[in-house]
């Protein structure tokens, strides 16, 4: 797991949050020619997490990577502003049962079947999007944990609930994207670990489906 800080005020920074192809590249770029970014322990993922004047960019990938060139053009370069750790020991540690605050930018989508085949729709309203990562979650290895504060409610919030459009190669997509903050229950460790490192839902290439958690104990 690798973390950088963005200066928002940069202009090659604001050419990368406002261009998700531009980003994706310059994640690609960080691993050297040759280097297996998918492999059966996970692929590259990332996100960009924005905490009111904090803006990080998230990046797990199989492979360490080298972040010099987003430094120079996008973050913060009169100090070292990125940082990468091992994830294998954190993700050694998930036990079922275990209560972890999550966060997670998803593309919320779902397959309709016609007379013309089956096209991918996106969930637009709160409660398909909430209804989505429920589902997500049992497939997941998880469950969206009850809030002990709120008469039993689930813990999860959406926001930052976004579409943007964009062309790629001859073609326009329309990418819808909710952040989802909230508690999770561990069920099946083995399935959350897998989600962890190979993505959770669409759009990955864009920014999406990076699932991060805490345990609630260090919240």
């Amino acid at each position: 797991m690798s973390r950088i800080a963005l200066n928002r005020r940069r202009r090659g920074a604001m050419k990368l949050l406002t261009n998700r192809h531009a980003m994706h590249a310059a994640v690609m770029s960080s691993f050297a020619p040759g280097t297996e970014t998918t492999t059966d322990d996970g692929r590259v993922l990332w996100r960009v997490d924005r905490d009111g004047e904090e803006l990080n960019l998230l990046i797990i990938s199989p492979a360490r990577p080298c972040l010099v060139h987003i430094a120079e053009q996008a973050g913060w370069t009169t100090e070292n502003t990125w940082a990468t750790r091992n994830y294998a020991p954190f993700l050694a540690s998930i036990e079922r049962g275990g209560r972890y605050l999550f966060r997670m930018v998803g593309n919320p989508t779902h397959t309709l079947s016609d007379g013309r085949g089956k096209r991918v729709v996106a969930h637009r309203t709160v409660e398909h999007q909430r209804n989505w990562l429920i589902g997500k979650g049992a497939l997941d290895g998880f469950e969206v944990a009850a809030s002990s504060a709120d008469g039993g409610a689930l813990a999860l919030e959406l926001s930052e609930r976004s579409v943007e459009t964009f062309r790629r190669q001859d073609r326009t997509v329309h990418l819808t994207t909710t952040r989802f903050d909230g508690e999770l229950l561990v069920s099946d460790p083995d399935a959350l670990r897998r989600a962890l490192t190979h993505g959770v839902g669409r759009g990955k290439g864009y920014g999406c489906g990076l699932i991060t958690l805490l345990p609630k104990e260090s919240a």
